[in-house]
């Protein structure tokens, strides 16, 4: 007895059974019964972005937390590229993370790494006029290397040339004629050894009295140290006897401001009869000398004149 088998029953069964694992797959694929969600943050890199692929991973301290979703030019500034980041939400992307390009490996796979984000510091939103929170970049490993190689390079370059100037037909000259006259000398100080040991020997003996000198001295600077003591006395004896002077003379001033004031009127005075007594004593001598008779006996009485008689007595 045959078994009756429905083909179509089972050929639909079958496509039914097909779809429906395409579907799980696809389902789990998307995420499952927990979709994972993203946010989008902007970062502006001013250097090239070689080897960055979309949907290249973001780690944040080497943890992947999120993708690359975009990469395109500045418009108006094609030197800066913009990263369109999809980072999973929850991750702390605070105002001082930064995003630094780096590789991975040896197969030169570049991806977005994020450090930073200090517990203190607020975090990262979205400012007026940009759609998208700006995270912050900094310059990759490769570009620091390439600016100090730089760098060098250039500062090779200048030590290079002054070299070269250094190394002129003229310098070396210069150099190889220097380097004669050293010869010369370094020969003609060979020659006269004798004469340069005597002058070492005598240069010596020069320093042996000079210490015997600085020996003697320290007693003089000792001598001379108890001589300035004794002047500085002197000194401090003179102070007090010009301050003695002073008042002495401020006694003196007074003496001769009250001379001045009473006993000069009096000299005056005096003077004055003295040259009266002078005048006196002047005409009594000239009578003397013509009358003798007179200073002794008296002056004789005039006779009388015709017609005149003397009074009675």
């Amino acid at each position: 007895m045959e078994t009756k088998v429905n083909l179509p029953l089972v050929g639909a069964f079958v496509i039914t059974l097909v779809l429906v694992m395409i579907g799980i797959v696809l389902w789990l694929a998307a995420g499952g019964a927990v979709q994972t969600r993203y946010d989008l943050y902007l970062a502006v890199e001013d250097e090239s972005v070689a080897g960055l692929n979309l949907n290249a991973p973001v780690k944040y301290n080497g943890v992947d937390v999120g993708k690359v979703r975009d990469i395109a030019l500045e418009v108006g500034n094609p030197q800066r590229v913009n990263l369109l980041l999809a980072i999973e939400r929850g991750t702390p992307i605070k105002e001082d993370t930064v995003a630094i390009l780096k590789t991975q490996g040896l197969t030169g796979i570049a991806y977005v790494e994020l450090s930073g984000g200090t517990l203190a510091s607020p975090v990262l939103r979205a400012v007026a006029g940009h759609p998208y929170p700006v995270i912050l970049t900094q310059p990759s490993l490769s570009t620091r290397l390439e600016n100090v190689l730089t760098a060098v390079l250039a500062k090779l370059d200048s030590t290079s040339g002054s070299i070269s100037a250094i190394l002129s037909d003229a310098n070396r000259a210069a150099f190889s004629s220097a380097l004669a006259d050293i010869a010369i000398v370094a020969r003609t100080v060979a020659a006269r050894s004798k004469a340069l040991d005597s002058g070492i020997t005598q240069a010596g003996r020069t320093l042996d009295n000079t210490a015997q000198a600085s020996a003697q001295i320290g007693p003089m600077i000792e001598r001379i140290g108890h001589s300035a003591e004794a002047v500085q006395k002197m000194g401090d004896a003179l102070a007090l006897t010009g301050a003695s002077a002073g008042a002495t003379a401020d006694t003196v001033g007074v003496e001769v401001k009250r001379f001045g004031s009473q006993t000069l009127p009096e000299l005056e005075r005096l003077m004055d009869e003295l040259a009266v007594l002078a005048t006196s004593l002047r005409r009594l001598s000239d009578q003397t000398e013509r009358n003798p008779r007179g200073f002794l006996f008296g002056r004789q009485p005039v006779p009388d004149g015709p017609g005149e008689m003397s009074p009675a007595p």
